[in-house]
């Protein structure tokens, strides 16, 4: 399902005004001139990418942060929204060769159709355009912003990647690998787009930060939750690379087989799926859930009560409707 036809996304886009539809039409164009610009093979690779579509919550996040624009400010706001998308989409390529992962939102990924290589430079080529979309607002303080949250989600899959097969990780760390994989791309796009409004700060970021934690939350929830025709990937793939998610913590703690699992062990999508319905039946996912919900209402006290307020709550609720 396309962003547009999703319906949690066109009652935030309602809500959010009338200017936000042309806006976010924009936004996905500059996305595929940026992949086009790529040349061949690379723009065909970032065309599929870009093309499979996603919720674009990053990109409404700026034009939310932002409000209406004044006409002048329309091109450098579009750029901004399409910056933070570009570098998501580039860590969504890298993630899958780390995790040697054949299906990304039910399709191929490019590392499954062409090799480690092509998406490897896929992955580069769109971050590396991520940074060239604010060349033209001359604004330090944006292009500052997204390198900000460029390092953090380095910094994070180094953590993810020290952290593998470890299953006496603390919960603090996990939350902090969320907090740096996640949440401040979240935080930058609020950042960006305040920017844009004309703001130093932004107001939004104790709301950027709670929701892109609730966000990773319950995307680990539903990694063990699945199914494959749900979620567009195959169930446990964190699993199977040996990543610690909220749930595996739990899971951990309620039951000593579990504790003792090693998770080398989990070596094929059979096994993956067999230590889902185990730590399921452990009650772990639903505390998990509980906990990624306490930052959604986290998220919600924060939002500022001015004319962004009813669709950035309606931001909070679409990510709880994607797992309900």
């Amino acid at each position: 399902m396309s962003a547009a036809a999703d319906p949690q996304i066109a009652a935030i886009v309602e809500a959010g005004g009338g200017h936000l539809p042309a806006l976010l039409a924009d936004v996905e164009q500059q996305l595929l001139v940026v992949a086009d610009l790529q040349g061949e093979p690379l723009g065909e690779y970032a065309r599929a990418t870009i093309s499979a579509g996603g919720k674009r919550l990053r990109p409404l996040l700026v034009a939310l942060a932002a409000g209406p624009p004044p006409e002048e400010r329309h091109d450098q706001l579009v750029r901004a929204a399409a910056a933070v998308e570009l570098v998501h989409v580039a860590t969504l390529v890298h993630d899958d060769v780390l995790d040697d992962a054949s299906l990304r939102r039910g399709r191929p990924t490019v590392y499954a159709e062409a090799g480690r290589e092509a998406a490897v430079q896929t992955g580069d080529a769109l971050f590396a355009s991520a940074f060239s979309q604010l060349l033209e607002s001359e604004d330090e303080q944006q292009v500052a912003a997204l390198a900000t949250a460029g390092s953090a989600l380095a910094e994070g899959e180094l953590m993810q990647r020290s952290d593998a097969w470890d299953a006496t990780i603390s919960l603090d760390r996990y939350v902090a690998r969320c907090e740096l994989k996640t949440a401040r791309l979240f935080e930058a796009a609020c950042a960006l787009g305040s920017l844009v409004r004309g703001e130093g700060a932004s107001t939004l970021q104790p709301f950027a930060r709670a929701i892109g934690l609730a966000f990773q939350m319950l995307d680990d929830v539903l990694d063990v939750e699945g199914p494959a025709e749900r979620t567009g990937k195959h169930r446990g793939t964190d699993l199977l690379d040996g990543t610690g998610t909220l749930p595996r913590l739990i899971a951990r703690d309620r039951d000593r087989q579990l504790a003792d699992l090693d998770l080398r062990e989990v070596d094929t999508p059979a096994r993956a799926e067999a230590l889902c319905e185990l730590i399921t039946d452990t009650g772990a996912t639903e505390i998990a859930r509980e906990v990624a919900l306490g930052y959604v209402i986290e998220a919600k006290a924060a939002i500022p009560q001015d004319e962004r307020a009813e669709a950035l709550s309606l931001v909070a609720d679409s990510v709880v409707v994607r797992y309900s």
